[in-house]
């Protein structure tokens, strides 16, 4: 089993903690406000603990579940504190009408995450293609990765099995821009062609 931290107290936060203490790994929350961070530590029962924000990450996997305006200054932030990590964005960054992304067409918040965290640690894109509710749900899901380290996404490969989930390496962490992309794709097929946001995406 893996030892994660996951750094955000929002929806997929308590999503992937729930799912990741049913599996049997070590969870440790960590959020700016450490009573919300506790409180989910809490609810999510089980050997969840809280951590304290800038603090060296307990977790070999530090999983950042924040919006995607504050995963570049949290991990700039952090700093040699994700040194040797294994760090797991999940972001979209959508514009303001979600249809469309905020970024310029050459990266991806996965491939800035890489620039801004320190050379030791390996980034691994994952979970963006999932809603919140729908992971929540611990529905047999396909989770679609995407990293340059072979072993990083390896150690996410295994710990997503843990989950009961299915992950499918979509290649380098160049490719997270296309998953950024799929993220819209599944936005655009919620809002019109199914109409609602209780499905997921998957590989036959």
């Amino acid at each position: 089993m893996s030892n994660i931290s996951i750094i955000g107290t929002g929806n997929m936060a308590r999503a992937i903690g729930a799912l990741a203490v049913a599996g049997g790994n070590t969870v440790e929350v960590i959020g700016r406000d450490r009573a919300k961070a506790a409180d989910l530590a809490k609810a999510l029962g089980g050997s969840a603990t809280t951590g304290e924000f800038g603090a060296v990450p307990a977790g070999d996997i530090v999983i950042v579940a924040l919006l995607y305006a504050s995963v570049i200054p949290v991990v700039s932030q952090y700093g040699d504190a994700l040194a040797g990590k294994v760090i797991v964005d999940i972001s979209n960054p959508f514009n303001a009408a979600a249809d469309g992304l905020a970024i310029p067409d050459d990266t991806s918040i996965a491939q800035e995450v890489a620039k801004a965290a320190p050379a030791s640690a390996d980034v691994v894109k994952a979970f963006n293609t999932i809603f919140g509710a729908v992971l929540a749900q611990g529905r047999p899901l396909d989770v679609f990765i995407a990293g340059d380290d072979a072993r990083a996404k390896a150690s996410v490969a295994e710990f997503i099995e843990s989950l009961g989930l299915r992950p499918l390496d979509v290649g380098g962490v160049h490719m997270a821009h296309w998953l950024e992309a799929t993220g819209l794709v599944v936005m655009g097929l919620a809002r019109n062609g199914l109409g609602h946001f209780d499905f997921a995406l998957g590989a036959a």
